[in-house]
């Protein structure tokens, strides 16, 4: 196994950091500030400058390069296409409203803006990724297993899953296949409704139906919580149109059997 260094670096400015990228085999930039807080108004400063300021000085850095980097692969979010309701979501759909779509809509014009005529770009705009280690799969598991997993709000809002694995098999393909480049849907090929999401979600933890948490409390909730209820509200029905195209391969489609695998005892 290759050796692993890590160099700190501040997401805005360049550095020691920066001989790091020169004959690289990739840059895959994950950057951005959690969007799981209030949107206040420094908040949403920070969410957006973190993903703007990160886009820019690494497009500085790898200009600067002398053996620049030949791909760069760089996180988005599928909160481009807002709250879609059953709409299907390709990577052409027209972009939504709300703050969400407003960060993505600018966070991947910087992206496109950084010309790097030397290294290839890709975009992944990801979804509601599912893995053993702590995500958002983590609290729903805990919810369920106190008794707490009933539908959230409406529950006709979709939610667009991929497990982990998946997901780094995309990042993988984005590395090192030089088709890969432009904007892609990062999520599985079977979204679901949240009401579909949390019953499979208690039979896989074998617990009983749980009565739904109706939207008023999950605004009283979020504020609790410090967090904003539109996280949980909103969804997106979206399907990874181009990875299919270029015959990208799913490790996992159904629902059930993803959670079961993930959920087993040797992973809890």
């Amino acid at each position: 196994m290759p050796s692993t260094r890590v160099v700190p670096w501040d997401g805005r400015t360049t550095g020691p950091w920066l001989s790091e990228l020169d004959g690289a085999a990739a840059v895959v930039n994950l950057t951005g500030r959690s969007v799981d807080c209030r949107y206040t108004s420094a908040n949403r400063h920070a969410i957006l400058a973190s993903r703007l300021d990160s886009v820019r000085v690494l497009g500085q850095a790898i200009r600067a390069c002398r053996t620049p980097p030949p791909a760069w692969v760089q996180a988005g979010s599928l909160a481009l296409y807002g709250d879609a309701g059953d709409r299907l979501c390709d990577e052409s759909a027209p972009v939504g409203t709300g703050f969400g779509a407003e960060v993505c809509v600018a966070w991947e014009a910087a992206f496109r803006a950084e010309l790097t005529p030397g290294t290839r770009k890709a975009l992944l705009r990801i979804g509601f990724a599912l893995g053993p280690q702590g995500g958002a799969l983590t609290p729903l598991a805990r919810l369920a297993r106190w008794g707490l997993g009933g539908t959230v709000g409406p529950g006709t809002q979709y939610i667009s899953w991929l497990h982990i694995a998946d997901l780094n098999a995309m990042w993988r393909w984005a590395i090192e296949r030089p088709e890969i480049e432009g904007t892609y849907n990062g999520t599985g090929p079977s979204p679901c409704t949240n009401r579909e999401f949390m019953r499979t979600l208690r039979r896989v933890l074998h617990r009983p139906w749980a009565p739904p948490t109706p939207t008023f409390a999950v605004r009283i909730g979020a504020f609790f919580m410090r967090t904003e209820a539109s996280l949980a509200l909103t969804g997106r029905r979206c399907l990874p149109t181009r990875f299919a195209d270029q015959g990208f391969k799913f490790q996992y489609h159904d629902l059930r059997a993803t959670l079961t695998a993930i959920l087993s005892p040797e992973n809890a």
